[in-house]
């Protein structure tokens, strides 16, 4: 039973059967679907390859100084 003055519950057929239908929402449409598409960020169609190249380059950034601090040994007590 329904209260006085509220909306009578409304329904509609599909395939599974009858469905309620609430009051206030409306059904996702395809051109809601494209929008929420549009508005996304941009995917890129194949996969990108890294780009390892100057600043970006996480190798390079892995080698050894060529100038470095100077170590505490000397010539004299490596080479016999």
């Amino acid at each position: 039973m329904s209260a006085p003055g509220s909306v009578p519950l409304q329904t509609e057929p599909t395939p599974e059967g009858e469905q309620a239908l609430i009051p206030g929402v409306r059904r996702v449409t395809t051109r809601d679907r494209l929008a929420l598409l549009m508005a996304a960020p941009m995917r890129p169609r194949a996969p990108q390859k890294p780009l390892d190249i100057g600043l970006f380059d996480e190798a390079q950034r892995n080698q050894l100084d060529l100038f470095g601090p100077r170590s505490t040994c000397s010539h004299e007590e490596v080479l016999p």
